[in-house]
């Protein structure tokens, strides 16, 4: 089996790795802008050898974890050099766009359109983990656009790595996401930014930031270069997310100015529920 990982980053990276665990017969070929985090990709034993474009064609599957403004012009460019058997996915945080780029590409069949509930805030091939996909979630869009037994191929490997596979369309998926994933990290970044303006001096916010300071801002880690895009292709469902968030906070920020605090305790009591939700609980109904 020949799998390519265009992108050698975090995500691309630790499916090789999953990969290579499940099949270790199985040739793995990087592509990357970068011959640096190739090279590095090679050191860590994470690809078997570094290629282009040109090996596509022989290529049983084909794992694409690079920017989605990058993916949306270089994805109608690997679908034009693949193969009849060859499977390509996806693991963009965006689905519409990307979905609507290859729509009536004569290879449109070989694609499924991924995104993998799983990642840290890390970057680069330094960054990938063996088991990071483990119990994690592949969103799958538009499968019925991909060739039957491309799709069984995909899925075993999701499957056989540990994923929980959901269908949805690309529409409800970019909506769904900028709630629980795009939200969460400009959250991260505002706040990291509101505490580094506030504290001019570093040492006081080393001294005192605790655990739950540390988990909250974690996200603000992330790369901007990947995340920049992000924002920019599902600006509307962000725009939404932000204004519903903002006015949670403007309420709160009223229920402490009228010394409100019984109300104060109850909306932080009924957000208590998130834990329930989380672990994957039915809400007991009242």
């Amino acid at each position: 089996m020949k799998v390519v990982i265009i992108g050698v980053g975090l995500i691309g990276g630790s499916f090789a790795k999953d990969v290579k665990k499940l099949h270790p017969e199985a040739e793995i070929v990087g592509v990357d802008k970068s011959d640096a985090h190739l090279e590095e990709a090679l050191q860590l034993q994470i690809i078997d050898k570094k290629g282009d474009y040109g090996v596509l064609a022989t290529a049983d599957m084909v794992y694409v974890g690079i920017p989605v403004n990058v993916l949306v012009t270089e994805l109608p460019k690997i679908l034009d050099a693949v193969g009849e058997e060859t499977v390509v996915m996806d693991a963009g945080s965006t689905k519409r766009l990307i979905c609507e780029q290859v729509a009536d590409h004569p290879n449109r069949r070989n694609f499924m359109a991924c995104h993998p509930i799983a990642g840290t805030e890390f970057s680069g091939p330094t960054a990938a983990l063996e088991g990071l996909y483990s119990g994690k979630t592949m969103i799958i869009c538009e499968v019925e656009k991909t060739a039957f037994k491309l799709q069984e191929k995909a899925l075993a490997i999701f499957q056989d790595i540990g994923m929980r596979i959901r269908y949805m369309n690309p529409e409800a998926h970019d909506r769904h996401i900028a709630y629980v994933s795009h939200l969460s990290h400009i959250s991260s970044f505002m706040l990291g930014k509101t505490v580094i303006e506030k504290e001019k001096n570093e040492r006081d916010i080393f001294d005192m930031a605790g655990s739950g300071f540390e988990s909250t801002v974690r996200l603000a880690k992330s790369s901007p270069d990947m995340w920049t895009p992000i924002f920019e292709q599902n600006k509307d469902n962000v725009v939404e997310t932000l204004e519903e968030y903002i006015q949670n906070l403007t309420t709160f920020k009223q229920l402490i100015l009228d010394n409100d605090f019984e109300n104060v305790h109850q909306e932080m009591s009924n957000t208590n529920k998130i834990k329930q939700i989380l672990k994957g609980i039915p809400l007991t109904k009242k």
